[in-house]
């Protein structure tokens, strides 16, 4: 009977070993990636500051999905709020990410890159009846500017000493410029006039192009070599076939 017993403890512990195994990624690279609202590149399909999988869509979201399965690397997706958070997250945690984020040099040896996903301009932008005239960002000075906190738009203004007014969501940016609390809104094009249009607000003008970044999806710098040489070789072949350039097609 005590042989007995061993063998059916014997036989539960290799059915429940299997059962764990069979939850793991055949892979072996499963990633959990973060994501913002930051529209139309990525967004919760309700709106709100959380969401998960398929509650998320979105340029980038849709070219990363793309890419991953093109990779065959599994992978988690949850949107979040505040950028600061994930982006920390992505930074300190292995297995992480987080898209979309400009790559500049200060955060360049920070995470390993997959890339570019889409560009975003940097802009200042007024109400449509503002007198302000820009020829350069010098100029900008003399100007109440609204940013948001954590972005590279809003980290590049403090760095040439420009003391943007900063936010923790960027479409309340688009409510202080109409409401006269700021002059200008420093933020990204596309996504700013996207939000805006979230928020009711339309008819704002482009007074100064600033800078021009491209977006990526930045790896936790412990992600192995051969997982991000698997997902830029996909992204790249995606962007051959003109699936990039589609997927952008439908949002834009």
């Amino acid at each position: 009977m005590f042989r007995d017993l061993l063998l059916a403890l014997a036989s539960t512990t290799v059915l429940l070993t299997g059962s764990a195994h069979a939850d793991e990624p055949s892979d072996g690279a499963s990633l959990v990636l973060l994501t913002e609202n930051f529209p139309p590149y990525n967004m919760a399909k309700n709106g709100k500051n959380f969401a998960k999988e398929e509650n998320i869509e979105g340029i980038a979201v849709d070219i990363v999905r793309e890419t991953f399965k093109r990779a065959g690397i599994s992978y988690n997706l949850t949107l979040r709020f505040p950028w600061e958070r994930i982006y920390k997250l992505a930074l300190e945690k292995p297995g992480y990410g987080v898209f979309v984020m400009a790559r500049l040099p200060d955060r360049e040896a920070l995470f390993k890159w997959v890339g570019p996903i889409g560009p975003d301009d940097w802009v200042l932008l007024a109400k449509a009846d503002s007198k302000i005239q820009l020829s350069d960002l010098e100029q900008a000075r003399r100007y109440k500017i609204g940013a948001y906190k954590g972005d590279a738009i809003a980290e590049s203004l403090e760095k040439q000493g420009l003391k943007p007014v900063i936010v923790l969501r960027d479409q309340d940016n688009a409510q202080k410029l109409v409401d006269g609390q700021i002059d200008l809104w420093a933020t990204g094009d596309p996504a700013g006039r996207y939000l805006a249009r979230q928020v009711g607000v339309t008819g704002l003008k482009t007074v100064l192009r600033f800078n021009s970044a491209q977006l990526y999806l930045a790896l936790n710098k412990n992600v192995p070599d051969e997982v991000v040489a698997k997902l830029q070789a996909a992204l790249d072949q995606l962007r051959q076939e003109g699936v990039v350039d589609a997927i952008m097609g439908r949002y834009l």
